[in-house]
């Protein structure tokens, strides 16, 4: 299969942090306990928007990249779950590829593995042609390196009203100056902010005073 388009999905606090969204154990790396902050402004996928925008995302993708730590994730929760639930149907039968070390065994249904270091290698192989679209969710160590090697072309990002200080961060210190271009925002009955954007290059620019009015100027 042959991929064109290659689309990263993921919750953020607002102070940028991507980690243990779904749980207070969900991922304590680094000592994190602030586990679970999504939850609150989530209400169980009642909400009409959340949940309209998450089963958008999964009608549209024709597989799943997924880094171990969330594949495992998705392994151990997702087939709990009744396939009349659209999404975990395609999670848990649609296409899934892994990124892990050389001889991991993903061990899930119409799952392939794609071992490490030469990851970003085989993506860029996978996606080179074809009209379909792969989906990276959560993943941070993978989606950052992502973001790095500016192999996103669609960011779709749900944003919530809630600080946690300390985490795994997509947007971090060590990461590249970009632009961004807005496609979509949309805001949930609780709060939280979606936005579709997608990478342009950085821009400087200053203000001047011209005829006693401040005009912003492009470098």
């Amino acid at each position: 299969m042959t991929i064109k388009r290659l689309t990263l999905h993921t919750f953020l606090t607002l102070d940028g942090v991507m980690q243990g969204p779904g749980g207070r154990d969900e991922d304590t790396t680094g000592g994190f306990t602030a586990g679970g902050w999504q939850v609150p402004y989530n209400d169980d996928y009642n909400d009409d928007v959340f949940g309209e925008i998450v089963t958008t995302w999964f009608e549209q993708t024709t597989a799943l990249l997924l880094g171990r730590i969330t594949f495992e994730m998705f392994r151990s929760y997702w087939p709990e779950v009744s396939d009349d639930d659209p999404v975990a149907r395609e999670i848990n039968h649609g296409p899934k590829y892994v990124v892990a070390h050389a001889g991991y065994e993903p061990d899930w249904e119409n799952t392939n593995l794609i071992p490490g270091p030469d990851a970003l290698d085989a993506i860029s192989d996978l996606r080179q042609h074809g009209e379909s679209e792969l989906q990276v969710h959560g993943s941070w160590q993978l989606a950052k390196a992502l973001h790095q090697a500016g192999m996103v072309d669609e960011y779709r990002l749900f944003v919530f009203p809630v600080t946690v200080g300390a985490g795994k961060r997509l947007f971090d210190d060590n990461g590249p100056p970009r632009g961004f271009t807005v496609h979509e925002t949309r805001t949930t009955s609780t709060g939280a902010t979606y936005l579709v954007v997608t990478a342009t290059p950085f821009q400087h620019g200053t203000y001047v005073v011209e005829d006693g009015r401040e005009v912003p100027v492009l470098e």
